[in-house]
C-alpha cells in the first residue's frame, strides 16, 4: 500500500492548478486514485436531479472534486508555511511526522 504524507484533517496548500496558493482542510483521502478532497477548494458545478425519497431538490450544486497528491503540500501549524514532511521514530517506538523547516511535530 502506498504511503501518503497527507492525512485527513491536515491543513494543506495547493501548489499547482486553478486554486494555486489557497489553503484548506483535507476531508477525504482517496488512496487508490492518489487523490485528496480538500474542503471548499477545486469547486465545480454539477447538475443534480431531484430525489423525492430523500426530499432533495434538484438544480445546480457546487461540489469539491479530488486533487492529485502531487499538487498539495502540508502547512505546518507552528511556522504556518507549506513544508515537506519527514518521519522519525520516537522513544516509545511510534513513527512521528515532523516539519522539515522548523522540526515541529505535525
Amino acid at each position: 500500500m502506498k504511503q501518503f504524507r497527507i492525512r485527513k484533517d491536515d491543513k494543506v496548500m495547493i501548489i499547482a492548478g486553478k486554486d494555486q496558493g489557497k489553503v484548506g482542510k483535507v476531508i477525504k483521502v482517496l488512496r487508490k486514485a492518489d487523490r485528496v478532497v480538500v474542503e471548499k477548494l477545486n469547486m465545480v458545478k454539477r447538475n443534480v436531479k431531484p430525489n423525492p425519497y430523500r426530499r432533495e431538490p434538484g438544480g445546480i450544486v457546487d461540489k469539491e472534486m479530488p486533487i492529485h497528491v502531487s499538487n498539495l503540500m502540508v502547512v505546518c501549524s507552528k511556522c504556518s508555511a507549506p513544508t515537506r514532511v519527514g518521519y522519525r521514530v520516537a522513544e516509545d517506538g511510534k513513527k512521528i511526522r515532523f516539519c522539515k523547516k522548523c522540526n515541529a511535530t505535525l
